[in-house]
């Protein structure tokens, strides 16, 4: 008979079947929400449903979230629970999606693929480029592995100044403005907080090199969108590869989509079909960490806020 700390609680009701076996594939029973001492919430998009679980299940002492990217509950995320969300679970594939827009972008292969006659060459070799990275975690450290064999040069934005592998300069947020002047390509891939909504508008885009290409896998919000606009339109940037956009879904009628210097996709850094095998993952290594009482993976600060 599995003991109260090995009961687990899955929400929502419509809960995928493969959450369930990741849940006892770490050794757990389910149970009902309010016999359980943590919970496994699968929705990215039902923070209401979240809390009304809560309020009702006050022996839920442990919530794993769904996504890196926790924004959307961080109005719930108090001492009073652990939290953890899938920091790191998507980070090969959405660093995956990075290499494909950097190379795509640089090589003009976009623009090529958006013309219907032979023009003239253009595009720049991602070998010993220029790269800002802005944000330091697990997108950013799998991303400095995959362009260790292009020789880049990489300097990383991030809260906690260190080293990381691969990088040649690591600074803090507030020189963001001093990585953007030289640099083939920048590279956003954070969380979004209070912080850092806006933080690449008109003043940062017209310190990038006018061959420089934006590419967001972050946040649509961390990216003023009509200023995108103006610099596209302008070319005061090569062009633009947006995972994520604010509004999302970007409306049929968007300006963005008629730019041919950028290309958007829909939020797929991670598809569906990416998500089971790896959150599965986690899901069970984290109720194997709990049920023996040792520190979860992927910890959700309140004070980060993320």
């Amino acid at each position: 008979m599995a003991t109260l700390q090995a009961r687990v609680a899955v929400g929502p009701s419509d809960c995928p079947q493969w959450v369930r076996e990741a849940v006892h594939a770490g050794g757990a029973t389910i149970v009902e929400p309010g016999d359980a001492t943590a919970l496994i919430w699968s929705d990215p998009y039902d923070p209401t449903g979240l809390e009304r679980m809560l309020n009702e299940s006050p022996s839920i002492s442990w919530v794993q979230l769904p996504f890196a990217g926790s924004e959307n509950f961080m109005h719930l995320v108090n001492g009073d629970r652990i939290w953890t969300s899938g920091k790191g679970v998507y980070s090969e594939p959405v660093a995956e999606l990075v290499m494909g827009f950097l190379i795509g972008g640089l090589r003009h292969i976009v623009g090529y693929s958006r013309t219907n006659y032979w023009s003239d060459e253009h595009g720049r070799s991602l070998h010993n480029g220029r790269i800002t990275i802005v944000g330091g975690g697990g997108i950013a450290t799998v991303l400095l592995r995959l362009l260790k064999p292009f020789n880049c040069h990489v300097t990383v934005v991030r809260n906690h100044v260190q080293s990381m592998a691969g990088a040649e300069l690591v600074v803090a947020p507030e020189r963001l403005v001093d990585t953007l002047p030289g640099a083939d390509a920048v590279v956003i891939a954070l969380a979004l907080t209070t912080a850092n909504i806006g933080i690449i508008g008109q003043a940062e885009l017209e310190l990038m090199e006018s061959h420089a290409w934006l590419i967001n896998v972050g946040r649509g919000r961390h990216v003023v969108t009509d200023d995108l606009v103006w610099a596209l339109r302008n070319n005061s940037i090569g062009g633009a590869a947006l995972d994520v956009t604010d509004p999302e879904p970007l409306p049929d009628e968007h300006p963005l989509w008629g730019l041919s210097n950028c290309v958007i996709t829909p939020h797929i850094g991670n598809t569906a079909e990416m998500v089971p095998p790896l959150l599965s993952e986690r899901i069970t290594a984290n109720v194997v960490r709990f049920l023996v009482g040792e520190p979860l993976v992927g910890l959700i600060s309140s004070e980060r806020g993320y």
